[in-house]
């Protein structure tokens, strides 16, 4: 989501997914595929445990979790010239029917920084609340449609605030640009590598755009490989191999998740007469995974 423009790659595979419960803790039993280069996942016949996770269970109407998220404010464009204004009000974040909501809204809003823009949507976050090191981290999503829009799953380093971004690392489980919209993007930036020159892949789904369904949206992060799958397909594998040379691999502490929809910037562009408000995304759960 940091400068997030071109430099896309592809690689294609397969996942067999099988998820099984055994006295009240989950594991998921991985068959794996093959990623970019034709390496091989590691994740073959491997258990994961749950370690932690939001169901979105709360009362219809309430906040997010604020002992699991905290919402960003803000509309000063976050580095890609974005035109919404980040709030941390029911009315573009809440709960509802065992799902998160988080709407974009097309609205004349001014902040407490008078900054003001022309629209509104969130941006949440677990820094500071839950960080972890390696693991499978995996979203149910139900993404936005149209053009402008700019939905993501992601992940930033958690010494972002000492080190800065890129240094800091960001690995983006999924992100849709409204221009595409058959197609999600899984990408890794860091110091050497990141915006245009950031390593990622895109996802074409078999038929009908992404936005039409809930998808499964996840990354397997060990110590020098992280994989990339949608509905239990394995497309895309980077190792410390794919970086330009000089380059190091900064994804070797831990990391927090971030969720929001982002309405035009530099990758998307801006909406258009086509481009219907509100948009919504939902999403079912975030669940993530250690290694058993």
């Amino acid at each position: 989501m940091f400068g997030q423009i071109g430099g896309r790659f592809r690689a294609i595979g397969w996942l067999g997914l099988l998820v099984t419960c055994a006295g009240g803790a989950a594991a998921i039993l991985v068959a794996a595929g093959v990623g970019a280069g034709g390496a091989r996942g590691q994740g073959a016949n491997a258990n994961w445990v749950l370690t932690w996770s939001d169901e979105f269970d709360g009362p219809d109407g309430s906040a997010p979790d604020p002992a699991k998220w905290s919402a960003e404010t803000g509309g000063g464009g976050w580095g890609n010239n974005e035109l919404e204004y980040y709030t941390a009000r029911r009315a573009n974040s809440r709960v509802e029917k065992g799902k998160l909501v988080i709407d974009a809204l097309q609205e004349k809003f001014t902040g407490s920084d008078g900054v003001s823009r022309e629209y509104t949507s969130a941006r949440l976050k677990t820094g500071k609340l839950f960080t972890q090191k390696y693991g499978r981290f995996e979203a149910r999503i139900r993404i936005p449609k149209g053009q402008g829009m700019w939905p993501a799953f992601w992940m930033l380093g958690d010494d972002i605030s000492a080190a800065g971004w890129p240094k800091c690392g960001e690995i983006d489980i999924m992100e849709n640009v409204g221009f595409e919209p058959g197609k999600i993007h899984g990408t890794i930036h860091g110091p050497g590598y990141s915006g245009g020159k950031s390593l990622g892949a895109p996802y074409a789904v078999a038929s009908g755009d992404v936005a039409d369904d809930f998808r499964v949206f996840g990354v397997e992060w060990e110590p020098n490989e992280i994989r990339f799958y949608v509905d239990g397909h394995l497309y895309e594998t980077r190792t410390p191999a794919d970086l330009p040379v000089g380059t190091r691999w900064v994804f070797d502490h831990p990391f927090f998740l971030i969720l929001n929809v982002a309405v035009g910037g530099g990758w998307p562009g801006n909406p258009d007469a086509s481009t219907k408000f509100p948009q919504e995304m939902l999403v079912d759960y975030v669940r993530v995974y250690s290694r058993k």
